[in-house]
């Protein structure tokens, strides 16, 4: 059995880049711990969830152990940061927000747990934190300084594959466009959303493995719903058809230690799959 560490800022942010992973491992025998910055204070707000004078933080701390059970989580740890709100934000000056954390003194905090579990993987994010946000970025930026504190060396940054985006936007296009090949509102020419961040995911030259969860993809989306406060039930990802969702969630992509696709050694090596 092996001991799989994954590193997130916020509850919900588990389930989206790391459930299926978790799930996984979970269901292979292997020790899950979850460990997340902050309790999402900041998060927006579905209308009609919350009970009269209850608090985001409150509901959202719950909504975490309710995922991390549906994923087989053994152990739970929230750090204690307050959420620092999305980049450009003034929220993100707030000196106890987790994005104005010394990273050092933050990353101490973890290395202790990572000293204690003594993991064969550590997940984190790629450092533009997939698309930009302030405590995704720091999450890359204390996980990598924890993990070098504690002597961790298999560190995987968690991200997502622009390329396999696009395929899948291009695909859903032919299969519903227009017969005139018309691009539909809302998509730019190379068939991305036309509002999505240049440094939104990584090309997948540059992603050095993947994990396939697609037989985990239940389990995945019901930890997902374990998120009511931030994605309702219509939310896009929650109505997609069951096959949509497999294909589209189905594997999660990573940047291994130093850029290399290396095999991951340890117990988890049959997780994650080299691609190059």
């Amino acid at each position: 059995m092996g001991t799989l560490v994954c590193f997130h800022a916020h509850p919900d942010d588990e389930s989206i880049a790391t459930g299926g992973l978790m799930a996984r491992a979970a269901a292979e025998g292997h020790r899950v711990v979850l460990v997340t910055a902050t309790r999402g204070e900041l998060g927006e707000i579905m209308p009609g969830v919350l009970d009269d004078g209850e608090q985001l933080t409150m509901r959202r701390t719950a909504e975490l152990y309710a995922s991390a059970e549906v994923l087989g989580v053994a152990r739970l740890e929230l750090l204690g940061y307050v959420d620092s709100g999305m980049m450009g934000e003034a929220t993100n000056d707030a000196p106890w927000c987790f994005w104005q954390a010394d990273v050092d003194h933050a990353a101490r905090r973890l290395a202790t747990i990572l000293e204690e579990e003594q993991p064969d993987a550590f997940t984190i994010y790629d450092d533009h934190g997939g698309y930009g946000h302030p405590d995704h970025i720091q999450v890359h930026r204390v996980g990598l300084r924890a993990a070098e504190l504690a002597g961790v060396t298999s560190v995987l940054q968690g991200t997502m594959n622009r390329d396999h985006l696009i395929r899948l936007i291009r695909a859903r296009i032919e299969e519903t466009g227009d017969p005139d090949g018309n691009v539909p509102d809302g998509v730019s020419a190379d068939g991305l959303p036309s509002n999505l961040p240049s440094d939104f995911g990584t090309p997948e030259a540059d992603i050095t493995h993947r994990v396939d969860a697609s037989a985990f993809v239940d389990r995945k989306r019901a930890s997902m719903r374990c998120h009511p406060s931030q994605m309702a039930p219509d939310h896009f990802m929650l109505a997609m058809p069951d096959d949509q969702f497999a294909h589209a969630m189905g594997f999660e992509w990573f940047i291994g230690p130093d850029g290399a696709a290396a095999p991951v050694g340890g117990a988890l090596a049959g997780v994650f799959e080299p691609l190059h």
